[in-house]
């Protein structure tokens, strides 16, 4: 990992993986993240271009609609599919390829990508928008559930447990 310098006029676009850090927050913490005070800190002042979160709807969660719309108020674009339940029971919820595809479509247009999921399977994500592209990547993510070589690979390592505020207790 080399050290990222942050200039203010730096384009920036970050893309949430919300279920990785909901989960994260839930099991480290027993807490939900701050929103608007993650969306804050990342940007850092410099300029926010696009922010998309990667949601999954299911009929039965309740406060999901409020939680969506909590995500949208702190500024973030929300990507959302149903939750797949196959006949067998196995549900399944990933958008990790769409992430990915949203991420190498917009570098065009940015300087620095943040992506905010500790998930190692972005490793190639990384790689390519590094080396591929030549644009600087951020990672956040809290250090202990993050993959150590996504870690590794960014330009700058954000661990989300040294930010203040931003896990809210229930």
């Amino acid at each position: 990992m080399r050290p990222s310098a942050v200039y203010s006029n730096q384009r920036v676009g970050i893309f949430v993986d919300v279920q990785n850090l909901y989960h994260s927050s839930k099991n480290l913490y027993h807490g939900r993240v701050n929103y608007p005070e993650l969306m804050k800190s990342l940007v850092g002042g410099r300029q926010l271009i696009r922010a998309m979160a990667y949601v999954v709807k299911s009929d039965t969660a309740l406060g999901e609609a409020a939680f969506f719309d909590a995500l949208e108020k702190s500024g973030l674009e929300l990507r959302s599919k149903d939750l797949q339940i196959y006949p067998d029971g196995l549900k399944k919820a990933d958008w990790d390829v769409g992430l990915a595809v949203d991420a190498i479509r917009m570098a065009s247009f940015l300087d620095v990508v943040i992506l905010v999921t500790g998930d190692g399977d972005f490793l190639p994500l990384v790689d390519y928008l590094k080396w591929g592209l030549g644009r600087l990547v951020e990672v956040a993510a809290f250090k202990r559930t993050a993959s150590s070589k996504i870690q590794e690979a960014t330009d700058r390592f954000i661990n989300l447990e040294e930010i203040p505020r931003i896990i809210l207790r229930k």
